[in-house]
């Protein structure tokens, strides 16, 4: 059992399995990979424990943050080996400074400072690759990733990034409203609390997603080369 099942007391997950909010989703042939918000002002600039992170930047997940990125990175490069998008989300700052954050926390001076927004050098963006601006916490609301991935013929979709309880989720449940499988690669998100990733990753696998492992994702997409007839529109 997985440390975001066993979270859960017993008695809670046998109401959730007898509601029969349990099950998996089965893959597509067509998955884009969404790596959510991985950007300097959640990361930090190197890992640092989480009360030291948040000096540099209020919004960092310290070292949860530096214990994903080998792991998206790893994602990442077999994606783009198998020629599955790899799609981007960052915040909108123009958005921001008029209209304020994606949540209700405040916004800081150092939330705009520009090194904030670059992407860790381990993962950041080829040229091409599509990177959506977005306002809230959602990758898919005011923005144009739903067109994108229909231009793609995506039918099913590959979750990255962070945080858990906040962008990554936001983005599975629209994901899941329009209709695509969602798997949420549970080594490659993270949050700043324990506490609500474990239990978001609980309760997107009930209702909204798949949590899968990194090693099953990286063996799904690495069969994807194999698939006779798969073609991914450029």
């Amino acid at each position: 059992m997985r440390e975001w099942e066993s979270f859960f007391p017993e008695e809670e997950r046998k109401i959730y399995e007898k509601a029969g909010y349990k099950g998996k989703q089965p893959f597509g042939r067509n998955p884009a990979l969404l790596v959510i918000d991985m950007q300097l002002a959640f990361t930090g600039t190197k890992p640092l424990e989480i009360m030291e992170a948040i000096d540099e930047f209020p919004t960092s997940c310290g070292k949860a943050a530096w214990e994903a990125i080998p792991k998206i990175q790893q994602l990442i490069h077999a994606c783009r080996d198998a020629s599955v998008p790899v799609v981007y989300s960052t915040g909108d700052p123009e958005f921001k400074a008029v209209m304020g954050n994606a949540t209700k926390r405040k916004v800081e001076d150092k939330d705009f400072v520009d090194i904030g927004t670059q992407f860790p050098e381990a993962i950041k963006p080829r040229q091409g690759e599509f990177v959506v601006h977005k306002a809230r916490a959602s990758a898919f609301f005011g923005t144009h990733l739903i067109t994108y991935l229909a231009s793609k013929g995506i039918d099913s979709l590959l979750v990255t990034g962070t945080t858990t309880c906040g962008c990554v989720r936001g983005t599975v449940l629209d994901g899941y409203s329009y209709g695509f499988p969602v798997f949420v690669v549970e080594e490659c998100v993270f949050d700043r609390s324990r506490t609500s990733h474990l239990v978001n990753l609980y309760e997107m696998n009930s209702k909204y997603a798949t949590v899968i492992p990194v090693d099953e994702a990286l063996g799904y997409v690495n069969q994807l080369k194999r698939v006779e007839g798969r073609s991914v529109k450029r």
